[in-house]
């Protein structure tokens, strides 16, 4: 397996420990009956105690060693393995975070997370295995049979009969267990996804009391898994007694002609007890030699599973040679912009989009919904990629940046209020890690989250549960919205950010905001008036296209369509100010 060799390389000087471990192993497992033959050929030297006793000291000293070296290579088998699937996974990590929408859309949030835990460990069994038996058992095998051949070549190749037979053993149970390995590890992704649904829809489910829809549904997965499951463990099953009739037939077929060589005279009895030992060594190493092979068709498929996500080149990366510095900052054009979310999209979400924004400049969006305002907020800071067109931040079309740049120069409220499981100021810092207390305090404040921060005795010690779940709706937007300002820097996009806020709090904020951000570019998505009545200008989207542009006044007068939301929203008053 190249994938997994590529992170053995680091680790050469534990498998180099592994090898001589295991040779200090073998040592007890041959040395040993060798010596006991020696002693029964030789009668213990007609009981003489000084002889027996240099025996028994001479296995003491075997013993010692081979157990020494069974320690060592527990530890180095364990550091390598542990560390080299530690590797694996971080590196799997860094791979989906640079994945676009895209991938994961074709792979699934479900396999992804397989891949980092069910996937990993499997490797990691199989390398257990193949670091403790996979290098001692042919070492082991090749090792008896030399004892074997060199004490009896009739004998030996008795033992030899019995491998062909466990080779087609191992050749039928591996066939038949790879394809159920594939099905086994896609059951798991199946099991993953309606838990992942059930968990994060729990409020919905039970609102509509469909707990035993929910239950049924992820039966009807886990059973599927079951069976899958029973038919691998049942195949594999076959294994033991077919070996163990191999064995006993080998060790019967051996003793009966192993003893009529004795007693011709062409065999000592004392070497037939240590043959004895031999052939059992030397099958019951193949026999751990299968087990390993046996769990190749499942590592094998893991790896594969694996190595396709490894292997995936991101639609949406950096250029090698991104532009890392501009001259001027908050510039914004867009130049006909098309985006349709796949190649094969029959209709595009957006369409012809065209528009300047310039520093200090709040530029809105307002539309139904489906009018495309949130992808067209994405396309900015590359989260999604343009179908046509370009877009131009500080004049310099963002596919040429550097992706990371591009990213450091926006502060990013997307649409769902996305929060961390950990304390209110480790979210906050999320979006600047070097901010300092005074910093931290400003940026609280302009979200207008500094009064329900500070009504809890911990303040911003509060540990929030996954996905801020203990907080309101609200709350969640004002500490996404203060992470974004604590960035300080030249361009703020909010998604709908305000959506959950009062409209108390909406105005108050969006006030602080043209205060002590005035040079800065805002985008503001939102569907109520109230929040983008100031705006400097308001595109209007109508099916991915832009069907008006201008002020709130002026579009009350010029477009029919921020009329008619206009006036679902606000007073006959407020609609003819």
């Amino acid at each position: 397996m190249k994938f997994i060799w590529k992170y053995l390389k680091p680790y050469k000087k534990y498998i180099f420990t592994n090898l001589i471990s295991a040779l200090g192993f073998i040592l007890i497992q041959i040395g040993i009956p060798t010596l006991l033959a020696m002693g029964i050929n030789n009668h213990f030297m007609n009981n003489d105690k000084s002889y027996v006793i240099k025996l028994g000291l001479g296995m003491i000293v075997i013993s010692i060693i081979g157990l020494i070296a069974l320690i060592v290579l527990a530890y180095s088998t364990n550091k390598l393995v542990v560390d080299l699937v530690r590797d694996i996974r971080n590196d799997l990590f860094r791979k989906t975070q640079s994945l676009s929408k895209d991938e994961y859309d074709e792979l699934g949030i479900s396999r992804l997370i397989t891949n980092v835990s069910s996937d990993a460990y499997t490797i990691m069994q199989f390398l257990i295995m193949v670091l403790r038996t996979g290098i001692m058992a042919p070492m082991m095998f090749i090792t008896s049979l030399v004892m074997i051949f060199s004490k009896s070549t009739s004998l030996g190749l008795i033992t030899l009969l019995a491998i062909p037979v466990m080779l087609i053993t191992m050749y039928f149970i591996n066939k038949v267990t790879k394809p159920l390995s594939e099905k086994q590890q896609e059951g798991l992704d199946g099991i993953n996804l309606q838990i992942r649904e059930s968990l994060s829809g729990l409020r919905m489910i039970r609102g509509f009391n469909n707990e035993d829809f929910m239950a049924d549904r992820f039966d009807k997965v886990s059973q599927n898994y079951a069976n899958l499951s029973k038919k691998m463990f049942q195949t594999v099953a076959f294994v033991s007694p077919i070996f163990t009739l191999i064995f006993t037939t080998v060790i019967v077929v051996v003793m009966h002609v192993g003893s009529r060589q004795v007693q011709s005279g062409v065999l000592e009895y004392g070497t037939l007890v240590a043959f004895i030992e031999y052939v059992f060594h030397a099958l019951m190493s193949f026999l751990m030699l299968a087990v390993v092979l046996m769990m190749y068709p499942r590592t094998s498929v893991a790896v594969s599973r694996i190595e396709e996500v490894m292997d995936i080149e991101p639609s949406i990366q950096s250029k090698k040679t991104g532009v890392k510095s501009t001259n001027t900052q908050g510039y914004v054009e867009f130049e006909n912009v098309c985006f349709a979310y796949s190649d094969s999209a029959e209709k595009s979400v957006l369409k012809n989009i065209s528009f300047t924004a310039k520093p200090g400049e709040t530029v809105a969006f307002i539309g139904s919904t489906g009018s495309g305002k949130s992808t067209l907020m994405k396309l900015i800071p590359r989260l999604v990629d343009v179908t046509e067109g370009r877009i131009l931040v500080d004049g310099v079309d963002i596919r040429d940046y550097d992706l990371g740049y591009l990213r450091s120069k926006m502060g990013y409220v997307p649409q769902k209020s996305t929060l961390f499981s950990g304390t209110i100021k480790e979210n906050i810092l999320f979006g600047n890690s070097k901010a300092t207390d005074e910093e931290i305090d400003r940026a609280v404040d302009i979200a207008q989250a500094k009064e329900f921060i500070s009504s809890k005795e911990e303040g911003y010690e509060r540990m929030l549960s996954e996905g801020g779940t203990n907080l309101s709706g609200g709350q969640r937007q004002r500490l996404c919205i203060a992470r974004a300002l604590i960035r300080d820097v030249p361009m703020y996009i909010f998604d709908d950010s305000f959506s959950a806020l009062d409209y108390k709090t909406d105005s108050i904020l969006r006030k602080r905001l043209k205060k002590e951000v005035k040079n800065a570019t805002m985008f503001i998505v939102a569907q109520r008036i109230s929040t983008v009545v100031d705006a400097d200008k308001i595109l209007v989207l109508n099916e991915g296209e832009i069907v008006g542009v201008g002020t709130h006044k002026e579009l009350l007068k010029s477009n029919e369509i921020y009329y008619q939301i206009a006036s679902s929203q606000l007073t006959e008053e407020e609609l003819n100010i």
